[in-house]
């Protein structure tokens, strides 16, 4: 297996050109996984951590933009209250301080527990390859299970989300707070309406957008709106369940602000 380490984001967007086999790699949360178990084994690995250009978060028009390799601590202190709070939840301090915003992304779980933290505030995922660079809305980016947008030839920049931290909050159902995939998890956005995203509960994080005077029904519109399956970690029945509940306490805790 080849490694390369490009020194600059130019120099990456060329590797990756010239080996559009080469697999992303920066906190290798996910991947060393795979590598692992023996379930990955791709012929070579893009070594992403000397890229300064992907590195922080920043505002910018109005936005906030965080880099790629923006690590779970680092989002602990970003001023995304939802966000910070799923990043909080994250495994132990090793895969906090490891995994990135941008693997969160790449890897298009719908467990992700980024995901619904940046659905509700808007994200736009911007991504690059040699031949320039273009913007995506989060809910077009992720097409499927551990499916995305990306061409074979394009890497991930950042992703700009709304400025407006808003009233927002995250939830999360598990056997335990952190150190667990999310059995369902939820997020909430009030301002001037409101606007909760999913996770573990389709194949896709699910959006579900309302208005104020809709907060008595919305639990069961964000439930409604979920494809749950039934799996190892909990029925289709239960994950709708939860959602109703976690929207209302959800609700709660934001209304309450």
């Amino acid at each position: 297996m080849d490694v390369l380490t490009p020194r600059t984001l130019d120099e990456a967007l060329r590797f990756k050109a010239e080996r559009i086999e080469a697999v992303p790699i920066q906190g290798g949360t996910d991947l060393m996984v795979e590598l692992n178990f023996g379930r990955a084994r791709p012929p070579a690995l893009l070594n992403l951590n000397e890229i300064a250009e992907l590195r922080g978060w920043s505002r910018e028009d109005g936005r906030i933009r965080l880099g790629a390799a923006l690590t779970y601590a680092e989002a602990m202190q970003a001023p995304l209250p939802a966000l910070a709070e799923a990043a909080r939840t994250v495994g132990g301090p090793q895969i906090r301080n490891r995994g990135t915003i941008g693997g969160n992304l790449g890897t298009s779980s719908p467990a992700g527990d980024a995901l619904p933290p940046l659905l509700v505030c808007d994200a736009q995922v911007h991504v690059a390859s040699v031949r320039g660079e273009r913007t995506l809305p989060l809910e077009q980016f992720v097409t499927g299970v551990k499916r995305n947008a990306l061409a074979d030839d394009e890497l991930i920049l950042a992703v700009t989300v709304d400025a407006d931290p808003a009233r927002q909050t995250f939830m999360k159902v598990g056997p335990r707070n952190a150190m667990v995939i999310s059995v369902v998890s939820l997020a909430l956005r009030v301002d001037g309406g409101l606007v909760a995203s999913f996770g573990s509960a389709g194949p896709v994080p699910g959006v579900v957008r309302g208005s104020l005077d809709e907060v008595e029904s919305f639990p069961e519109r964000v439930a409604d709106a979920a494809s749950p399956i039934d799996d190892v970690r909990g029925t289709a029945a239960y994950r709708r369940h939860a959602l109703s509940v976690l929207a209302k306490r959800a609700l709660e805790r934001c209304l309450a602000a």
